[in-house]
């Protein structure tokens, strides 16, 4: 063997010893750690969330009988009104026509004419509030142009998902939260599940009508919102992180002890709200149970190299420890 051969031999040897020492001294550092939580009593609740928008749950737009012009509007936007309130007074083209002929002719000549041919009321049909007006007085309309717009109250319809209809029941409680007000929730109630779905980008759902049990006055049609529906609730039951229960083919499982000794311990769970999942047996209040954690103790120096000089600590080094 030459010389030569002899000083590539010792070279890469030196090599693979280097990325050995490399490699060793960068993962000494890697130990398990775990994290203790204890088992608490508390409340549980599990909801069903999904998005909505607000919207009267019947809509009915009034439209006048025949054609002609407003005399008088009674009604604002806004306004709640009770079934059979006149809402406004209007007149046929025929009668207009005819009022502003003897409008020339004096008072009393009016005054006959109006007992004579009298106005025609729009009164509401149902009660509700007046959430649209089109017209104003003197305006001339159609008999296909809708002068109000009604609703009897305002919903949230919200579209749920197939997989969660079937926890969602008529009277359960949820709680509304506006876009435009999402420090302001409104209580609400399940008044309505559609009998039939609907199927966006090959999602089935299902339309479910939540009423604002005492609507703001800031409430307006349109509006879109978050729907939390409470499914079910449990009080005082025991309760860990649900990141703290380990799914086997045993069943649930936690870990107990001590770091240096944790053991896997079967247990029984009930409702589970996404952060917490509720303790029915295998382990008691106030004990312990053990998280997983992966933390990194190694120190590296500037140049990544354990074999090259640290840089000094403090003054101006930007190195994270």
């Amino acid at each position: 063997m030459t010389k030569q051969m002899k000083l590539i031999i010792s070279g890469v040897i030196l090599v693979l010893l280097i990325a050995g020492g490399i490699f060793f001294f960068q993962n000494k550092g890697e130990v398990t750690e775990y994290k203790r939580f204890k088992v608490v009593r508390g409340d549980l609740a599990q909801k069903v969330e999904s998005t909505g928008t607000v919207s009267p749950q019947n809509r009915l737009e009034i439209k006048p009988p025949v054609a002609g012009r407003i005399d008088q509007i009674l009604v604002k936007e806004g306004d709640v009104v009770q079934k059979g309130k006149v809402l406004a007074w209007i007149s046929s083209n025929e009668r207009a026509a005819l009022m502003d002929a003897v409008r020339m002719q004096g008072k009393d000549e009016i005054k006959k004419w109006e007992n004579l041919y009298k106005a025609t009321p729009i009164v509401a049909p149902i009660s509700g509030t007046i959430i649209l007006r089109n017209v104003e007085t003197g305006q001339s309309f159609t008999n296909t142009d809708p002068i109000f717009v009604m609703a009897d109250r305002l919903t949230v319809k919200a579209q749920i998902d197939e997989t969660d209809i079937a926890f969602i029941k008529i009277n359960q409680s949820a709680k509304i939260v506006l876009d435009a007000y999402p420090d302001t929730p409104i209580e609400g109630k399940v008044v309505h599940l559609a009998y039939d779905a609907t199927l966006t980008n090959n999602v089935t759902t299902y339309q479910v009508d939540v009423l604002p049990l005492n609507p703001p006055e800031f409430l307006r049609s349109g509006m879109t919102s978050n729907v939390n529906v409470e499914v079910e609730k449990k009080e005082n039951v025991l309760k860990i992180p649900s990141i703290a229960v380990q799914t086997t083919e045993e069943g649930p499982m936690v870990l107990t002890g001590t770091e240096k000794k944790p053991s896997m311990i079967p247990i029984q769970t009930g409702l589970d709200d996404g952060k917490f999942i509720e303790v029915t047996g295998g382990i008691l209040e106030g004990e312990e149970v053990l998280v997983k954690q992966s933390a990194s103790l190694k120190k590296k120096s500037a140049g990544g190299s354990p074999f090259m000089p640290t840089r000094p600590r403090g003054g101006g080094g930007g190195g994270r420890r």
